[in-house]
C-alpha cells in the first residue's frame, strides 16, 4: 500500500488560474468566480502594497485545492477556501486556512471574517476549530438559490496560527 501524498502548498500565481478554475467550477458550479476575478485577486498580491495572499496546494502537477485572504486595515476577509472532493478528510483545508491566518498576521491584521454557506456545516466546523465564532448573517448572500451566509469572525489570528489542523472545507 502507497502512503498518501501530502500536498505542497505555494503561492498562487497567473498560471494557475486555469486549474484553480477547473476545481472552482466543479466545487461551486452555481456561483463559480471568473477568470477575472482572480486576475483582479493577484495583481492585488504582490509587491510591496500587496493586500491578497493566494495559495495553491498540488500534488505533483495537480492542483487539489486553494485559497485566498485579502486585508484592509487591520481587518482580514477569507475570501474563498477549496479543496478537491478526493482530498476532503485529510486536513488540507485546516493546513489552508492555516496560511491565510499566517498571512493576516503578517499584514497586522487584528481580526478576520468570513461568510459561509448556512448549509456548510462541515466548514463551519472547520472554523470553530480555529477560534472563529459567529457573529450574523448575510440574507441571501449566495446565488443563484438565495442561500444565507453565516458571517463568522476571528479576533487576533496571530493566536490561531498553531490552531487545530481540521478537516477541509469547501466553500
Amino acid at each position: 500500500m502507497t502512503e498518501p501524498v501530502t500536498p505542497r502548498l505555494r503561492e498562487m500565481r497567473w498560471w494557475d488560474i486555469d486549474p484553480v478554475l477547473e476545481l472552482e467550477r466543479d466545487l461551486f458550479p452555481e456561483d463559480a468566480w471568473s477568470r477575472g476575478m482572480f486576475w483582479s485577486e493577484l495583481a492585488h498580491a504582490r509587491g510591496p502594497r500587496a493586500t491578497r495572499r493566494y495559495v495553491v496546494a498540488e500534488v505533483g502537477d495537480r492542483l487539489v485545492g486553494y485559497a485566498g485572504l485579502a486585508s484592509s486595515g487591520e481587518l482580514a476577509d477569507v475570501q474563498t477556501i477549496a479543496v478537491a472532493r478526493d482530498h476532503w478528510g485529510t486536513g488540507l483545508g485546516g493546513r489552508l486556512l492555516t496560511e491565510l491566518l499566517r498571512a493576516a498576521t503578517t499584514f497586522e491584521c487584528a481580526e478576520v471574517l468570513l461568510e459561509c454557506r448556512v448549509d456548510n456545516v462541515r466548514a463551519q466546523k472547520l472554523y470553530e476549530r480555529f477560534g472563529f465564532e459567529p457573529v450574523g448573517f448575510r440574507r441571501g448572500y449566495y446565488q443563484p438559490g438565495n442561500v444565507d451566509a453565516l458571517v463568522m469572525r476571528l479576533t487576533d489570528p496571530a493566536t490561531s496560527v498553531n490552531g487545530v489542523q481540521g478537516t477541509e472545507t469547501h466553500g
